[in-house]
């Protein structure tokens, strides 16, 4: 199922992060377990942030996408499931069956 992951990161670790130059890494890494579809980069509320598009196979699989972030990152995580507008036309053609 499609997610939209917000993903909000803590500035005193991330700061470490930048500094040791481990934070390219630890993202490209977690992207690559991800494979998000999109993914975007901005300030939220004066703290670095980003969003991912991306397939969520199962429930399970919530652990997996949101550890990293709270492991590596120290980040504030939100996850929903979303759809885009073809899914948004079939479950309202379903309404009216």
């Amino acid at each position: 199922m499609r997610a939209l992951l917000e993903v909000t990161l803590d500035t005193e670790t991330s700061n470490k992060l930048i500094t040791d130059g481990s934070i390219g890494p630890t993202l490209e890494q977690v992207m690559g377990q991800l494979k998000p579809e999109a993914a975007y980069f901005f300030a939220r509320n004066g703290r670095r942030a980003m969003l991912f598009v991306l397939d969520v196979p199962d429930e399970s699989s919530v652990v997996t996408t949101c550890e990293p972030f709270w492991l590596q990152l120290g980040a504030d995580v939100q996850l929903h499931i979303c759809m885009n507008a073809d899914e948004l036309r079939e479950g309202l053609s379903r309404l009216s069956r």
